[in-house]
């Protein structure tokens, strides 16, 4: 018999800590010696939820919150990236088992239709951008 496997919301609750570490090599567009905060899925899902209606980041906006509210010069481009998509495929299971958009994370107020991280979801683009329309983004 087979393990289930894990799903999205599964993956976005499991146990994880933050880190803060200072780069000793430059790191993904980021120069040696950036104090840089490492976040983790629950923080992201927090700062996402954070985000109020009608108003959208770019991700580096959003980074830059996230490092700036844990005293740090940048957030981890490449873990908070794959942070936002495992919140945002948490909310599409949500929304696909009937749960209205209004009760999820709000994820399309950071990830555009036609963005890195907006192409790789399960989400429709055409339900994103629905979803960005309707809040005037």
């Amino acid at each position: 018999m087979q393990a289930r496997r894990a799903s999205w919301k599964d993956k976005v609750a499991a146990p994880r800590d933050p880190k803060r570490v200072t780069l000793e090599t430059d790191f993904a567009g980021l120069a040696a010696g950036t104090r840089m905060f490492v976040a983790t899925p629950r923080i992201v899902e927090e700062h996402l939820r954070r985000i109020p209606p009608g108003e959208s980041r770019s991700i580096q906006a959003f980074r830059d919150g996230i490092a700036r509210a844990h005293d740090c010069e940048a957030a981890c481009p490449v873990s908070t990236a794959v942070f936002v998509r495992m919140v945002a495929e948490a909310a599409w299971e949500d929304i696909r088992a009937g749960r209205p958009a209004s009760e999820v994370t709000p994820f399309w107020r950071v990830v555009a239709p036609g963005s890195a991280i907006g192409k790789r979801l399960a989400a429709d683009a055409d339900w994103i951008a629905a979803r960005r329309t309707a809040e005037g983004l």
